[in-house]
Parts: C-alpha cells; sequence; structure tokens
C-alpha cells in the first residue's frame, strides 16, 4: 500500500514521490515447529514521513511482525527492508537506525533507575557523543516534562510518566524510525496527547516515519494509513477515512428507555447486520430501510425511539470485518437473582462522605463526596495517578481511609467489611486469576473461596459459561488465552456469588475493540436488567459514553461529575467548540497552523482544537493558510469525550 504522496517538509513538494522506509512483502512467522501461522505472508510498504498503524485482535500477530522488522525475531520466509537493510540477512545492522519500544508500560526501562540513569544508561547504550546527546535530551525533557523527576525512581512514576520515559530512551538518538508497540495502552487521556504530539513533532520536523499497533480506535483514526490485522493476514487497508467510509449499510443510533429491549429486537433480525449499546442508545448496522426499522421497534413494542443516522467509525469497520467471528450473545437472565442486604441502599448504594486516603505526605484521595444511584453505571476518568483505584479499594474496604467515611450497599466499609465483600464483584486493574489453572479450575477455586454450596456452585458456573461466552474455552489452561478471554474470566468470578454492585477498575486495558465490545454488552445488561451498579474506572474515552453518569478525578479530587452530554455542555460552555481543518498538504497545513494555535492536533489527515473564539479563529486560520497557498475546509464541531476531559482537566489545573 502506498502511503500517500503529501510532504511533510514546508520545502518539499507535494507530488513528489519518495522510496518507501519500510518495505514488507509476504512476511511469515511460524511458532511450535510451524504449528502456528502467526504472520501469515503479509505485504506492505511505508513511505518516509508518514504514520502506519497496525490494528487488530489479541493474537492478530501484530506484534510478531514489529519484532521482525526490529530484528529481535526471526521470520520464516518472505521479505523485510527497513531504512534500506534487509532485517531478515542482517537483523543487527538494523537496530541503530531504529527506535523500538516493545509492548507494555515501560517494559524497556529499570525500575531500580531513576529517570536520569535509565537515561544515562540508553545514552551508553547508543553510545552517543557527549554534544548530540545533550541536544537531543534538552528537547526531549521540554517534549516530555520530565526534567523536575530526573530523580525519581522509575517505579516511582506513574503509567503516562512511564511511557514518556520509555520514549526517550527509545528517541535519546532521535531515530529516523520508529517501531511502537501498543505504546500507550493504559495511559491516561492527557497522557496520550503529550505523547501524540511528540510523535507529531518528529513527524512534521524531521520527517520521522512511525510504525506502531494500537488497541485505541481514536489513535488508529491519527494515523496517515492503518491496515487492519486477523489471524496473521491483513483483511483491510488503507486511510481511516476511507476505510470507515467502506462499511456497507447504514449505521443508525436508536435512543429509547429500553435499550436493552431494542438490542434483543435486533439481534437475530436480518434487516440489521449487528448492533451494540452505547449508554442509552443502541448502534444497529442496517441492512434495509429505516421505516423497516421502525416497524420493527414497534412490532416488539418499542414506540418511544429516537433514530438517527450517525457517521462510521473507524471502530465499527473493524467489528465489521471480524463479525463472522465469534461474537458474544450475552444472556441477561443467566447473572441470577441475588439477595438483597437488609439495609436501605435501594437508591443509594455507593455514598461517601469527605472520603480521604493519605499516605505519608500524599493525598491519594482528597474529601470526595459521591453518590451513585442503584442500578447505574458510573465511570471513573482521570489522568494515571487521579486516585481512581485507590477511591475503589476504599469502596470495597481493601484499604483504610484516613478520614471521611464510605456506605457501600448500606454497609460501612471499614465496620462491616467482611459482610461488605459478600455483596461486591472486584475486579482489578491487574489480572488476578491463576494463570496455570483452567478456565474451570479458576472458576471452582473462586466459588469456594466465596463459600458457595456444591450444588450452587455448579449451578453458578454452568450458568456464567454460556453468558460470558466462555463454554469452548472452559477446559482452557488461562495464560493461553487472549486477553479478552482472560478479562471475560476475571469478570465471572467477580459475578459468581452474584454481587448487587460490581467494581471494575480499567477492566478493558489492552483489549481489542471487538472483545471491549463485547465486554460492556455484558456490563450494560447486568445493570439494565439485572439492576447490578456498576463503578468502572477507565483511560477509554469512548467508554466513557457508555456510563450514565461520570466523575472526573483529578490529583485525588473530584472535580466534575455528570452524564456524558451534560460534561460536555459544560466543557464547551467553559472553551467553546471545536475547529476542524481538512487540508490537502494537511502536514504543511500543521506547520503553519500550530505556531499560532498551539493547541491544535493532528488527527490523520485533519487538525483540530478547542476554541473559544471559532468565528476568529476560523477566518485567521483560513488567512494563513491562504498566504501559503492552501485551500482548506474549515468548520465546527461538538466536542467529543476526550477533548472534554481534556478541556476539564486543563481547566482545574
Amino acid at each position: 500500500m502506498r502511503g500517500g504522496s503529501a510532504a511533510l517538509s514546508p520545502a518539499s513538494d507535494p507530488g513528489e514521490q519518495k522510496p518507501a522506509v519500510i518495505q514488507v512483502s509476504n512476511l511469515k512467522k511460524n511458532f511450535r515447529r510451524g504449528q502456528i501461522h502467526a504472520v501469515k505472508g503479509v505485504s506492505f510498504h511505508i513511505d518516509k514521513g508518514r504514520i502506519f498503524g497496525l490494528i487488530g485482535p489479541d493474537g492478530a500477530g501484530k506484534t510478531s511482525v514489529l519484532q521482525i522488522l526490529a530484528g529481535v525475531l526471526s521470520a520464516n520466509g518472505g521479505n523485510a527492508a527497513v531504512g534500506g537493510v534487509d532485517v531478515l540477512k542482517r537483523p543487527e545492522d538494523v537496530k541503530a537506525r531504529i527506535g523500538y519500544m516493545p509492548q507494555g508500560l515501560g517494559l524497556n526501562l529499570y525500575d531500580s533507575l531513576t529517570v536520569a540513569e535509565n537515561i544515562e544508561f540508553f545514552r551508553d547504550l547508543r553510545q552517543l557523543p557527549s554534544s548530540r546527546f545533550k541536544d537531543n535530551l534538552d528537547r526531549l525533557l521540554k517534549m516530555t516534562r520530565l526534567e523536575p523527576f530526573l530523580n525519581r525512581a522509575a517505579s516511582k512514576l506513574s503509567g503516562g510518566m512511564r511511557q514518556k520515559l520509555a520514549l526517550i530512551c527509545t528517541l535519546i538518538h532521535l531515530p529516523d524510525i520508529l517501531l511502537l508497540d501498543e505504546p500507550t495502552t493504559g495511559v491516561d487521556p492527557i497522557s496520550r496527547r503529550d505523547f501524540w504530539t511528540i510523535i507529531h513533532d518528529l513527524v512534521s520536523s524531521r520527517e520521522t516515519t512511525v510504525l506502531m499497533t494500537t488497541s485505541y480506535m481514536d489513535e488508529a483514526e491519527r494515523c496517515h494509513d492503518v491496515a487492519l490485522m486477523h489471524e496473521g493476514k491483513f483483511i483491510a487497508q488503507g486511510t481511516p477515512d476511507e476505510l470507515a467510509r467502506s462499511l456497507p449499510g447504514e449505521l443508525m443510533s436508536v435512543d429509547c428507555t429500553a435499550p436493552g429491549q431494542v438490542l434483543s429486537a435486533m439481534r437475530g433480525w436480518p434487516g440489521a447486520e449487528s448492533a451494540a449499546l452505547f449508554g442509552a442508545e443502541v448502534h444497529v448496522l442496517l441492512q434495509t430501510s429505516s421505516q423497516e426499522l421502525c416497524q420493527r421497534l414497534h412490532n416488539v413494542g418499542v414506540n418511544d425511539a429516537h433514530i438517527r443516522t450517525i457517521p462510521p467509525s473507524l471502530e465499527d469497520l473493524f467489528v465489521h470485518k471480524l463479525a463472522s467471528q465469534t461474537i458474544l450473545q450475552p444472556e441477561a437472565q443467566s447473572y441470577g437473582e441475588r439477595i438483597v442486604a437488609p439495609h436501605q441502599f435501594e437508591e443509594l448504594p455507593i455514598v461517601t462522605e469527605e472520603l480521604t486516603c493519605q499516605f505519608g505526605d500524599f493525598v491519594a484521595v482528597d474529601a470526595v463526596n459521591l453518590a451513585v444511584r442503584r442500578g447505574e453505571i458510573f465511570g471513573l476518568l482521570g489522568p494515571n495517578g487521579a486516585g481512581k483505584t485507590t477511591l475503589i479499594k476504599l469502596l470495597c474496604g481493601l484499604q483504610s481511609p484516613s478520614s471521611g467515611r464510605a456506605e457501600v450497599a448500606g454497609y460501612d466499609t471499614c465496620r462491616d467489611r467482611e459482610l461488605l465483600r459478600q455483596r461486591i464483584g472486584y475486579m482489578s486493574q491487574r489480572f488476578s486469576l491463576y494463570r496455570d489453572l483452567s478456565v474451570r479450575a479458576n472458576l471452582e477455586l473462586y466459588a469456594g473461596l466465596f463459600g458457595l454450596s456444591s450444588e450452587h456452585r455448579i449451578n453458578r458456573i454452568e450458568s456464567l459459561l454460556p453468558a460470558l461466552g466462555l463454554v469452548e474455552y472452559r477446559e482452557r489452561i488461562t495464560h493461553s488465552m487472549p486477553l479478552g478471554l482472560r478479562q471475560r474470566l476475571a469478570l465471572a468470578c467477580a459475578l459468581l456469588h452474584e454481587p448487587e454492585l460490581l467494581f471494575l477498575d480499567e477492566p478493558t486495558s489492552g483489549v481489542d475493540p471487538v472483545a471491549r465490545r463485547q465486554f460492556w454488552d455484558i456490563v450494560h445488561l447486568m445493570a439494565q436488567t439485572g439492576d447490578v451498579t456498576v463503578l468502572v474506572s477507565t483511560h477509554y474515552m469512548d467508554e466513557a459514553e457508555h456510563c450514565d453518569r461520570l466523575g472526573l478525578m483529578q490529583q485525588g479530587r473530584l472535580i466534575a461529575s455528570g452524564s456524558p452530554q451534560e460534561l460536555k455542555q459544560q466543557a464547551e460552555a467553559h472553551g467553546g467548540p471545536l475547529l476542524v481543518v481538512h487540508a490537502a498538504d494537511f502536514a504543511l497545513a500543521f506547520q503553519h497552523l500550530n505556531r499560532r494555535f498551539p493547541q491544535a492536533m493532528l488527527y490523520g489527515r485533519r487538525i483540530q482544537w478547542q476554541s473559544d473564539h471559532p468565528i476568529d479563529d476560523k477566518e485567521l486560520a483560513k488567512k494563513l493558510l491562504a498566504n501559503i497557498g492552501l485551500e482548506a475546509e474549515i468548520y465546527t464541531q461538538d466536542l467529543s469525550m476526550d477533548e472534554t476531559f481534556i478541556s476539564f482537566m486543563t481547566k482545574a489545573g
């Protein structure tokens, strides 16, 4: 695939063709003596100064491709050249020309070393001259804002700061080619924005070529070109806009008071290829007319639906392309009936009053007042280190508060800890099940820990396996399963004792979009038909749209709460709408606009920023681009959840 001809240097000719920096042809990789075919004849090439996104479900082969191109994994066939080096024949020669960042939060770092010591180590590894090292380091520290933390141990950094340090270590020799394996997984939106600012700065100023994998669909849309990989093959390839437009059928949003009923009506109906819950809405990929959709809803008793056409996203295409695979269809009735605790928590099962948790001089949770309604999905959003995980642990009785109080399911979280744990389900940020046990063995172990009788244990396991799409994996050893399936198993273990409240701490971090959509279908049905109250923390802004209400946290404080729509309206009232620029030579346009609008960001081929003076900024942007001979389409649109989050965080300081 030709990545395109838009130049990334002001002096370059937009029509100039450049030789591919990365050239891959019929690449193959097998494991276990040919039993597992991880990469099956992949071919693509990337031009200089392009960002190429490789997306796909767990186990698709994305990491294997990157490792082969980085010279750390051998191939079983095909050809691959990076920066003119044949990496299959001379893998060691390519390592000096690239920056390679492996998957995992700062996986290339040494936790026992400080920030400065980690950087010095990579400087020695790259044998950089002192003058070049100083120039590069000054620039990278300024871009990442890590200079105040040079003496902090890597183990004490937040996830976002670890990734920024890992990026400095990857970029210390300022390579022309970057290979990044899910570089922002588990990183908060502010740090992700900083990360992308760095990448776009390198691309626009140095024509750096980037190949990256990601599980964030909004990040894939920031790439110039993307390829969707499944079971070792490319099944779709093109620009994000091209791929989104290729989605067959019409994507409709159905907003009503009974979304669970709509979802059930859509599944199995020939007029709808797929349907998924998004908060109070159901998104339907329609294969027939909207009139037939209205009739279908009327036939099942849904008469209050508001139906509108919505633009397809890259994630919609992703899910469509994989629809022939195992798509979970959860059965709400399988979750069981719970015994409600004899307390008055029907309306507010979670209440906190000035809840505070302090570790020495560090205040992790600062006087939080929170009230969550029964049957509600309440989302906690905040940057790394904001206090989300600590707050969840306080509510689960796993951490004692320094002051204030919390009542969950009618129980005091300090005084009634043991009683509370029988009424809640908790899914921790890190996968905490036994990886060397099978799915069934893990479920039986946790059922025993919850004290379920033999008969009840069997019934619960047999109901949860089909409800969570785990029947065919019941004897599978846990460590051999993709992350999405492991997360479903962790959820099953949290649901075994039929809790009325469920606490989920970043439950889908690193999980591919199909598995995340399936996971959220389960959560929605539990909340809407099983009357389960859910409190969830997440870094995925599209997942925030699934929540009934959100609480935004920063530095331990709850700085805002409300429905996603309410928060968007508040953010737009404070900072204005989003200004979007489409220009043929988007890179040149970005270079000129970014000087006047430093908050502007590249999202694929479009440039956008929140503007509190949209009319004036629109005219100024047109004038700036006209001065360099560029025509552009410039318009305003409502804020996304991502921009809303950043707006609140920036305002709170």
